[in-house]
């Protein structure tokens, strides 16, 4: 496991939640290369697929933007080492 931590950005998850998702991309970390955001990602996303069922989605880098509608209770944004980790779980846009 990696020695840094996470500096959590903004949140809406339940704590034990967002402590997963810390511990999930660190060991994603500690399996691929930082310069491999999408492996990192990928798998950040099939836990969170297994743990919490489908529909999650992960962004992983340095730099980006983003705009999006999220279900209640699954969104975090931290920073953990040099990268930036964006967790949610899709919804739709009300009517």
């Amino acid at each position: 496991m990696l020695e840094g931590k996470g500096v959590i950005e903004d949140t809406d998850m339940p704590v034990k939640m967002q402590i997963q998702a810390m511990r999930w991309a660190s060991q994603a970390l500690d399996v691929y290369d930082v310069l491999d955001c999408k492996s990192i990602a990928a798998h950040i996303k099939m836990e969170f697929d297994k743990q919490y069922g489908d529909g999650w989605q992960c962004v992983v880098g340095t730099k980006f933007g983003c705009f999006f509608t999220h279900t209640r209770g699954t969104f975090i944004y931290f920073t953990l080492e040099t990268l930036n980790f964006l967790i949610f779980k899709g919804a739709t846009s009300p009517p």
